[in-house]
């Protein structure tokens, strides 16, 4: 294990790989700020540098763009409440309020200590226990990814206690527009409606980017041209600033949950960093004893998804190290770089290449400190834009969205896609309902049903109702259906046992 460790920390520390990865981190954290550029698009956008390298350094330099990735789309999301990757779209809950509020730098702070936090647990985890992760993986069939999702949709009914009705409409509709496109299965499509540029489905960053930012410009326009101050109030200066240690400690527990269940959800391939964010943000809502607060701008909301989407980053490299299987799209796209270098990937590959885990390992480790630094360094740049009078800010935002929507794809129909939401979230603003139940139905919609309908397929039973019971019998299944339930249930029954209390009082 020294041995191993050694040869990952001599690889990123040699002088020319160790600027490289200082620019892979400044690279990563730029891309994920900009609005549209999803980290699979930054992983992309970095394989060029990597033609020229040899393919330990190439995954080295991948995986700091990666990780470095992931926190950059948090900033944009606390300062401008755009995610700049979809992992991120928790995190606008709490880090956009506090943002309005001036606490934009504790906000800043406590995202980049979980996200750093965050990544050295899973690279740890990665180097001490891949075998025995992945392995722990494979035992992960269809029917409990379809929990594990369902799970995350089940914050629906603990987005807002007092308006339970509209809330669930919302994420509703959000799955039924996670049915649009054609089916995962069969390859039918499926509302249409004839045009042939719904086939593909109704694309999750455009959507994101007009619910989140064009909503909120309009709603800004309305008020006073120019936006508070975001700073710490300290003579008008706006950074970064880390939080105390106090404030860190009260979120220990936070951290540490999320880490483990972010490394977990990372491994499991095709989950990825943006469940492992929904589901940490979800899962610690439900078990705080101040729910209330998550959405209000609270540290706490900002912990969770920070911390699991980053740790899903670790995990995602489990299978792909292991067994050459993706955990996720950007891992996808780094195996696919490393083929392209002639690295044979499968079981094999760390028994023969173990330089491969060493140097993934302390890319990870080094990039997610070097990444505080950097993402400081930008986050100051960036803060400052929110000097600017709103009259100027607005469309610029509205600028960086239309670029961000349209990079997607390179369509235009993208670019009339975020209008379209963003009018449709305005109006669902303006009628109370959630849009961020919307668009947690249409991101967990497209799991939920594949691997729903896969675990049907598997299943053994004559009839409908043998094969359900044999998916549900399932332990780790059945285990976590019956949390959901619970969870699901919680906002409607507990009120309703506390009424009859105080009628029996």
């Amino acid at each position: 294990m020294i041995d191993l460790l050694t040869s990952g920390l001599s690889v990123v520390f040699a002088p020319q790989m160790f600027i490289l990865i200082i620019f892979a981190v400044f690279l990563g954290t730029l891309f994920g700020a900009l609005p549209g550029v999803s980290a699979t698009m930054a992983v992309t956008l970095g394989i060029p540098f990597t033609y020229k390298m040899d393919a330990v350094n190439a995954i080295a330099f991948l995986v700091a763009i990666y990780c470095a990735s992931i926190t950059g789309g948090g900033m944009t999301a606390i300062l401008f409440k755009i995610p700049g990757v979809p992992s991120s779209a928790p995190t606008t809950y709490d880090g956009y309020p506090m943002a309005q509020r001036g606490e934009a730098g504790k906000a800043l702070g406590m995202q980049l200590i979980c996200s750093a936090i965050g990544g050295i647990f899973a690279a740890i985890c990665m180097l001490l226990l891949s075998p025995q992760l992945t392995q722990a993986a494979l035992s992960f069939g269809p029917s409990e990814l379809f929990a594990i999702s369902f799970m995350g949709l089940s914050i629906l009914t603990s987005l807002e206690t007092d308006n339970i009705c509209r809330t669930i409409i919302s994420g509703l509709i959000g799955l039924m527009l996670a049915c649009i496109g054609l089916d995962p299965l069969l390859g039918v499509p499926r509302l249409t409606f004839g045009t042939r540029f719904l086939t593909s489905g109704i694309e999750m960053i455009p959507v994101m980017i007009g619910f989140f930012a064009v909503t909120e410009v309009l709603k800004q326009t309305n008020k006073p041209s120019k936006l508070q101050s975001v700073g710490d109030g300290k003579e008008g200066k706006m950074t970064a600033q880390m939080p105390s240690l106090k404030e860190i400690l009260s979120v220990k527990w936070i951290i540490a949950r999320c880490s483990v269940l972010g490394t977990v959800i990372g491994i499991l391939p095709g989950a990825g960093a943006t469940i492992a964010s929904f589901l940490c943000y979800s899962t610690e809502q439900k078990i705080s004893k101040t729910p209330e607060k998550f959405g209000t701008g609270c540290l706490e909301g900002i912990a969770a998804p920070e911390t699991g989407n980053n740790a899903a980053t670790g995990g995602s490299m489990v299978p792909l190290l292991s067994l050459g299987i993706p955990g996720g799209n950007a891992a996808a796209i780094m195996m696919s770089a490393l083929v392209l270098k002639g690295v044979t990937m499968g079981p094999l590959l760390l028994i023969n290449q173990p330089q491969f885990l060493s140097a993934t390992f302390a890319s990870m480790f080094v990039s997610n400190i070097i990444m505080v630094f950097a993402a400081i360094v930008i986050a100051k740049i960036f803060v400052q834009v929110l000097k600017i009078p709103y009259s100027i800010l607005g469309p610029t935002i509205i600028m960086m969205a239309t670029i961000g929507a349209y990079a997607t794809k390179n369509t235009s129909v993208d670019v009339i896609l975020m209008a379209i939401s963003g009018l449709i979230g305005f109006v669902f603003v303006t009628c109370k309902f959630n849009s961020s139940a919307m668009i947690l139905g249409l991101v967990l919609g497209v799991i939920c049903e594949s691997n729903l309908r896969r675990a049907y397929t598997i299943a053994d039973g004559a009839t409908l109702m043998e094969a359900t019971a044999n998916i549900v019998t399932r332990p780790v299944t059945g285990i976590i259906l019956i949390i959901c339930l619970i969870v699901l249930l919680n906002p409607v029954v507990k009120p309703l046992l506390a009424k009859k209390k105080e009628g029996a009082a």
